[in-house]
């Protein structure tokens, strides 16, 4: 659907100056509270894979719940499961509002599951216990994506308190439950609830800016790939004395295929995957190392620019190795070894065909006729955005007006599958990825944490967003 402005506002999707003044007057007034609100949903351990508690997964969605019901924008906030081969899915959090005299609809997206908290020893600050520090507030889900879903909430009390309670915009609130687990009945769910998930605009809020201070889009998404497989070579173990330098354990061809996924420039070595080239952004080499913690004397991997490396180009990684450990190894030969490997495909890439890319390779590569077996697999579609749309530009002039920086178009590195079946379920909604993270807010990793400067312009950026958009009037 095609909206223009109302005459009685700016004749370009860009917030004045009294506007902006106001919300952020509005959000400075409140960020104290929006930080607090934030503290106490990180220390709730709502984490939706099954070696958790499922009843902290319950407790962070009636948290989240009541947030969005106590904000007296929606006449019912509900909490709901889809149910995929019988097996209920995480609860999230539904909510919707119709739009009027019309106006466009809004979809906010965010999820309120969290990463495991990894190796407590690694964590500088308690994981569940919001710690401010050097501007910034550290925990699990501080930046991914408890503070998305605080946004979230901010821009909509933002939107009632300057607008006024029967503002026109319409706003639907999806708060998932199950984003770090794979999302694995996201499409159940958006099929049973497509009448009031239905938008003209998407703002998935789990992606990042290009720093505290510059704002940005991300209209690009590499897809991923992985693939779990055992190697075989003998019955069982034998003594290593005995015989080996004559019989090949499985570590021995295990070890050689994993080799061969890179050549010796580090580049991705399987045949047949796209790259997408992406212009490079003002980021140096001493950034790149800075960010990833690169140690001094190690080298980067790979060819060409580092934004078309990290974005747009195809990459492997060994995430998980079965053989024993040090400390429980013993002179034998090993029967068997298994691994998996995640790896990142371009945007354009078929995940199926990449999968048949990389599964032909390993067979390729497997020496000495060892037995390859073929395990588990996951694949989710890369995503490239249509930057053409009324919401890009009226997201990009509310994200400048916030920051008080230009914007910048990034892409990710990583993947966020479920896009893909947001396009397909709603293929004419315009999809705008955001996010409150930056280079150094470490998700996944420990001592995640978010920047405060970039978590209050998000949310002033967002409440602009709304507020321009309930003036738009559709043609």
């Amino acid at each position: 659907m095609t909206f223009s402005l109302t005459p009685s506002t700016s004749q370009a999707m860009t917030p004045n100056q009294a506007l902006t003044s106001k919300v952020r007057e509005q959000v400075d007034k409140d960020f104290s509270q929006r930080v607090a609100t934030l503290g106490k949903l990180v220390r709730i351990p709502g984490i939706a894979w099954e070696a958790f508690d499922e009843a902290d997964l319950e407790r962070s969605a009636e948290a989240v719940a009541e947030l969005f019901r106590s904000s007296g924008v929606f006449d019912e906030v509900e909490i709901k499961r889809a149910v995929v081969d019988g097996k209920p899915g995480a609860p999230a959090i539904l909510a919707s509002r119709s739009a009027k005299n019309g106006r466009p609809h809004v979809l906010l997206y965010a999820h309120h599951d969290v990463q495991p908290p990894g190796d407590d020893s690694q964590w500088l600050t308690p994981a569940f216990e919001p710690t401010a520090k050097d501007g910034r507030i550290y925990g699990r889900g501080a930046a991914d994506d408890k503070a998305g879903v605080v946004a979230h909430l901010t821009a909509i009390e933002t939107l009632k308190a300057v607008a006024g309670d029967d503002f026109d915009l319409g706003i639907s609130i999806f708060i998932e439950g199950e984003e770090e687990a794979g999302s694995r009945t996201f499409r159940a769910f958006l099929d049973e609830n497509k009448a009031k998930l239905a938008a003209d605009v998407i703002v998935v809020a789990d992606s990042m800016n290009w720093s505290p201070e510059v704002p940005a889009l991300t209209v690009s998404l590499r897809g991923m790939v992985s693939q779990e497989f055992t190697i075989r070579t003998m019955e069982h173990a034998v003594h290593s004395g005995m015989f080996g330098g004559a019989i090949p354990d499985a570590i021995i061809p295990m070890l050689k295929v994993l080799a061969s996924l890179h050549d010796d420039k580090g580049n991705v070595a399987v045949k047949g995957l796209n790259t997408y080239e992406f212009d490079d952004l003002p980021y140096t080499d001493a950034n790149l190392r800075a960010d990833s913690s690169l140690l001094p004397q190690v080298s980067q991997i790979g060819e060409g620019g580092i934004m078309t490396r990290i974005w747009g180009k195809p990459s492997i990684t060994v995430i998980g190795i079965d053989v024993p450990s040090v400390a429980m190894s013993s002179n034998t030969l090993l029967p068997t070894a298994s691994a998996k490997v995640s790896m990142r495909i371009a945007p354009g890439q078929d995940p199926d065909a990449a999968l048949a890319q990389l599964r032909a390779h390993i067979e390729e590569n497997v020496p000495f006729g060892a037995v390859l077996e073929f395990g588990e697999i996951e694949t989710g579609k890369p995503f490239m955005a249509d930057t053409s749309g009324w919401a890009q530009e009226l997201a990009k002039n509310s994200l400048e007006a916030a920051f008080g920086n230009p914007m910048v178009e990034i892409g990710i590195g990583g993947s966020i599958p479920f896009i893909a079946d947001l396009t397909e379920v709603f293929p004419n909604a315009q999809i705008l990825v955001t996010g409150v993270e930056d280079a150094d807010s470490r998700a996944h990793s420990p001592n995640e944490s978010v920047h405060l400067i970039g978590l209050k312009n998000a949310m002033i950026a967002e409440a602009l967003f709304l507020l321009i958009g309930n003036d738009l009037e559709s043609e």
